[in-house]
């Protein structure tokens, strides 16, 4: 240690231009960093959501959200499968298993309903996306 004390007393530029080479790398290390609001994560939470104008729950759920449920049987990587049937509008929602990779459950999901030819003629087009997760960076309790 002393002798390292000695080496910059000895050579004071040596110890002035290590100084400036660690504010350099120091600024374009706080520039290359990532910076959020929130903190980013990968959802495995995918919604497929059917509009049909003018159905009762109870149409909704028998024309639609049954036929998209037993479609989803036997896709690999599914880990829950719920449903919510309202007026107008059918949603079902699946998790991912973990391990597997959202966006291929998401195109399997998608294969499987494109599959489904028996869909009400009114309705509109499901559509199938995987749910932005937004979680908070902090929390009190």
């Amino acid at each position: 240690m002393r002798q390292l004390i000695t080496y910059f007393i000895k050579y004071p530029i040596t110890g002035n231009v290590l100084m400036i080479l660690i504010i350099i790398f120091g600024a374009m290390g706080m520039f290359s960093l990532r910076k959020t609001f929130f903190p980013e994560s990968e959802s495995k939470i995918i919604l497929v959501e059917a509009l049909y104008p003018g159905a009762s729950p109870e149409e909704i759920e028998k024309m639609i959200v049954l036929k998209i449920e037993d479609n989803l049987d036997g896709i690999i990587g599914i880990d829950r499968v719920t449903s919510k049937s309202l007026e107008n509008i059918g949603s079902v929602t699946i998790e991912a298993s973990k391990g597997f990779d959202p966006q291929l459950v998401l195109q399997d999901v998608k294969n499987a309903i494109d599959r489904i030819n028996s869909f009400p003629d009114a309705m509109e087009p499901p559509s199938v996306y995987v749910r932005e997760n937004i979680s908070s960076a902090i929390s009190f309790a």
